[in-house]
């Protein structure tokens, strides 16, 4: 049963945690769970196992199916709506409307994880899958939920959004969670979903990323778990078409084997690196642009294709006069910004 269709996972998927935690537990709160991966709407084998697995969870076992799928008369579930905004409304405003949806879909706990998400995925893939998350309505799990945040964050260009992910330990076992970062204005926070009410959203109030982890960190102590392990990824692409990868895990931190000042330098380190790799972000080459696509309406048609001869390069340390172009020069290339 473990080699079917839609195999057991975990919150985060289970095939990144293996390259370095090798044995997967399989577990999502000490319960291992399937992941539906015939599509929707779900097929009558996942169907029937998702119901069998419920009996087994369950502490009223067997009866809580009996009734539920045999009930006539079950109340309809109202469909949470998309949010919207004003243009008055500001960041903090959009951000907690966009955690009231999340919040309003609900966390699943069938045991069955309606959507594969696969991180390998380029972006534009799952970005198809958050849409068809606001489709469907239906209960999300944390690794979801995190895809559907980037999602509704895209039209935000000054909210930076990345991943990050927890490893606990209680009681012998390992957990893991995941929730997606916020950046704007110079605070950060989070939006996610949870069992627990205080470890999903956090409001853009933490001044620095080393607040933002203490503030999960104490959290989970509440549960009596002990952090053990912190991922955090790079800012994510606002191209909601982009084919890039996001990158989940640029900083693994071993929580137990630093202390908080370093822990705190280390969480310094990361943020500066996000900050550089916006500062990094260059624009498309214009020569590279007219090499691959003759027919780019920012060319006339009939422009000639421009190539500088072995004697017409200037060696690295000249410098080149700048010499006036002629007006028509001008208009036959243009610069893509």
């Amino acid at each position: 049963m473990l080699q079917s269709t839609a195999s057991l996972g975990c919150d985060e998927e289970r095939e990144e945690e293996q390259e370095d935690e090798g044995d997967e537990d399989l577990r999502d709160g000490g319960v291992p769970f399937f992941i539906n991966r015939s599509g929707l709407p779900v097929n009558d084998e996942t169907w029937e196992r998702m119901w069998r697995h419920v009996t087994r969870i369950h502490p009223d076992g067997d009866a809580v199916a009996k009734r539920i799928r045999g009930a006539v008369d079950l109340p309809k579930i109202p469909t949470p709506s998309v949010p919207t905004y004003q243009p008055s409304n500001s960041i903090p405003q959009r951000l907690e409307a966009i955690q009231r949806y999340i919040r309003d879909l609900q966390y699943n706990h069938t045991g069955t994880q309606f959507f594969e998400i696969k991180k390998s995925r380029p972006l534009t893939a799952l970005m198809d899958i958050a849409k068809e998350m606001t489709r469907e309505a239906l209960p999300i799990k944390c690794l979801e939920a995190v895809i559907l945040g980037i999602y509704l964050t895209n039209c935000m260009p000054t909210v930076e959004r990345f991943p990050l992910s927890f490893k606990t330990q209680f009681s012998g076992s390992h957990f893991r969670h995941i929730v997606l970062g916020i950046h704007s204005g110079g605070r950060f926070g989070a939006l996610g979903i949870s069992r627990r009410e205080d470890l999903m959203y956090k409001p853009l109030e933490f001044r620095t990323l080393a607040d933002l982890v203490q503030e999960y960190q104490g959290a989970y102590q509440g549960y009596w778990h002990t952090l053990r392990k912190v991922k955090i990824g790079q800012y994510v692409s606002h191209d909601p078409h982009s084919v890039e990868q996001i990158e989940w895990k640029h900083s693994v931190l071993d929580v137990d084997k630093l202390t908080k000042e370093e822990l705190r330098r280390e969480l310094e380190k990361h943020t500066r690196d996000m900050r550089l790799k916006i500062g990094k972000a260059i624009p498309p080459s214009p020569t590279k642009d007219r090499k691959k696509d003759t027919g780019s309406p920012l060319r006339n048609p009939g422009s000639p294709m421009r190539r500088n001869s072995r004697s017409d390069r200037r060696p690295s340390g000249e410098k080149k006069t700048l010499e006036p172009k002629p007006p028509s020069d001008m208009n036959g290339y243009q610069i893509r910004v």
